[in-house]
């Protein structure tokens, strides 16, 4: 196995749905051009409320990717 150097980038994504879908626009705006994406980590979930109903999430991820 060869040793890898990681990049790693921070992204939030949104969605009027749920926290996974949030995530994986984000993951697929980047991967439009960002090669190599091998993991995320989330650091932070939020969300606006109105009349008492969450009505968009936004997650904020870590994004790693490794260098050619």
């Amino acid at each position: 196995m060869s040793n890898h150097v990681y990049k790693s980038l921070e992204l939030t994504g949104s969605s009027t749905t749920s926290v996974e879908e949030a995530i994986r626009t984000a993951i697929a705006k980047a991967h439009e051009t960002v090669r190599n994406i091998q993991w995320f980590t989330v650091t932070e979930t939020r969300g606006h409320v109105v009349d008492g109903q969450v009505a968009h999430w936004q997650v904020t991820l870590k994004l790693g990717f490794t260098l050619d």
